[in-house]
């Protein structure tokens, strides 16, 4: 579940938790001492360690809605990542965007890779399980390709293509249970975690589109987008929910590391992987969240799981990544830090 998406030449849109986008193909790398420290580390496991960072994201918004109304779960996520982003800024002594241009896309940027669908997956979760919600992250790729069909992404569309996004909407039936009106799932949650990734997929167009090539590095174009995505829920949060009148200790942990964890560590570790082992690589994580997030809503939360989540849950990964094979590598893909959810591409919950 990613929260920041970075531009980069070869690759194609896939998913965010829970996971967050910010953009900037041809950026300074990181420092050198950051870089070695971060490569000491086989990069297996820091791509494990991604993975489960991403999936304990849902698990993490279930956890927030518990105390604070879903804006301020968004909020908290957001200002969380965006003080690790910004310490890291300070670390390798960059600066932050000049170009008022950039500010103006990031902004735009902010909303619709973070600001957004980080509060969607918030109230979704308050009526459907961390396991559906991350199951539904893993849709930004099909949303993609949808966009492709109607004009919005420069992704030509192939029959690989037509024949993961049918397949992956047969997965969704099945996770739904629809022969069985449902099986119970709550369909205004279900549908508020489908217009998250949606907005993912949007969003990390836009992205693609309006901030290549700014010059700036990906990590000061992530910190700023997170800053201005925090900058936007405080000013909304409050119009939507009453402020907090208190700040129990297991939802605010949980919104802590849902920002510092899931957003801000995620994105760092996302970058070195994205530096070291390619786009492609890096963004298989989008295949392993919904594994996590199930297997932690089962045995931490004590949901429920039917036969046709996980059936359905591995056609809807299926069909995500027939959308991303041979055909579309002219495309650039967006890159998610984390946010979350959750990265279907690499943002989303």
């Amino acid at each position: 579940m990613s929260t920041v998406a970075t531009p980069t030449p070869s690759a194609s849109p896939s998913s965010p938790s829970t996971s967050a986008p910010t953009a900037s193909p041809a950026s300074p790398a990181p420092g050198k001492g950051q870089e070695q420290g971060q490569r000491r580390i086989d990069w297996r496991i820091r791509f494990g360690v991604l993975s489960l960072i991403w999936g304990f994201s849902f698990v993490f918004i279930k956890l927030g809605t518990d105390g604070f109304a879903p804006p301020y779960v968004s909020f908290g996520r957001m200002f969380f990542g965006a003080l690790v982003l910004m310490a890291a800024l300070l670390v390798t002594r960059q600066r932050l965007p000049r170009s008022a241009r950039t500010w103006g896309h990031l902004t735009v940027a902010a909303f619709l890779c973070n600001a957004l669908p980080f509060t969607l997956f918030a109230y979704a979760e308050l009526t459907i399980s961390t396991t559906l919600a991350g199951i539904c992250n893993a849709t930004t790729p099909l949303w993609g390709m949808v966009l492709s069909l109607v004009a919005l992404s420069e992704d030509r569309p192939t029959r690989r293509r037509f024949a993961g996004l049918g397949l992956g909407f047969v997965g969704v039936l099945i996770v739904l249970g629809v022969w069985q009106g449902f099986s119970g799932q709550d369909p205004k949650g279900t549908g508020l975690a489908l217009i998250a990734a949606a907005s993912y997929a949007v969003g990390w167009i836009y992205v693609r589109r309006t901030l290549s090539g700014t010059g700036d590095s990906h990590l000061a174009m992530s910190g700023s987008q997170l800053l201005l995505g925090a900058v936007q829920l405080g000013v909304v949060a409050p119009l939507l929910s009453p402020l907090p009148t208190a700040f129990p200790t297991v939802p605010l942990l949980a919104v802590f590391a849902l920002g510092a964890l899931g957003t801000g560590l995620a994105f760092l570790l996302q970058y070195a992987l994205v530096a070291e082992v390619g786009p492609t690589t890096a963004t298989l994580t989008t295949y392993f969240i919904p594994v996590v997030s199930t297997t932690a809503g089962v045995a931490l939360l004590g949901e429920g799981l039917s036969w046709n989540t996980p059936v359905g849950a591995v056609i809807v990964l299926a069909g995500a990544a027939l959308t991303q094979g041979k055909g579309s590598t002219k495309a650039a893909g967006a890159k998610v830090v984390a946010a979350g959810s959750e990265p279907a591409k690499a943002q989303s919950s």
